[in-house]
């Protein structure tokens, strides 16, 4: 690592804290030439490679599960904060896989499996986008299998 302002390597680390919220080590560092602090954050590299639907790859990035979370969950009751529990509770069951690929059919099932219990509306915004209906009638066995559920 260099450091940003002046581009040597020579760094002292000043201080280390957890930062749980970012499953991250903060350091607070100072440049041993300019002297200049900076923070840094370390977290694990999470190389689980997603099977998308037509065939390609891509790293998984919790920060797009996020994304289509927060956009299913928005104007409903489930909070920001709930977004990210879900979130870090998929990321965290990958991780207990111990699997190098998943599937994002995979991937979403669990977040529908999670959303289900939570809010009903969320789930099916989720389900819309997840399961891509391609009629109302699909849209209709949907909504009856969440009233079954509730019941």
């Amino acid at each position: 690592m260099k450091c940003p302002f002046c581009r040597k390597a020579e760094l002292k680390v000043t201080d280390s804290r957890e930062a749980p919220e970012m499953n991250a080590i903060r350091r607070r560092r100072e440049c041993q030439s300019c002297h200049q602090r900076f923070t840094t954050f370390e977290t694990f590299d999470l190389t689980i490679q997603v099977l998308k639907r037509d065939g390609s790859f891509e790293d998984f990035q919790k920060q797009k599960l996020i994304s289509g979370l927060d956009s299913a969950c928005r104007h409903t009751t489930v909070s920001r904060e709930q977004v990210i529990q879900v979130a870090e509770k998929i990321t965290m069951q990958l991780m207990e896989k111990q699997v190098r690929e998943v599937s994002a059919r995979e991937i979403g099932q669990m977040a529908m499996d999670l959303l289900q219990g939570m809010d009903s509306i969320a789930y099916i915004r989720f389900a819309c986008v997840y399961r891509r209906f391609t009629d109302i009638s699909e849209l209709m066995e949907a909504l009856k299998a969440v009233d079954r559920d509730k019941k």
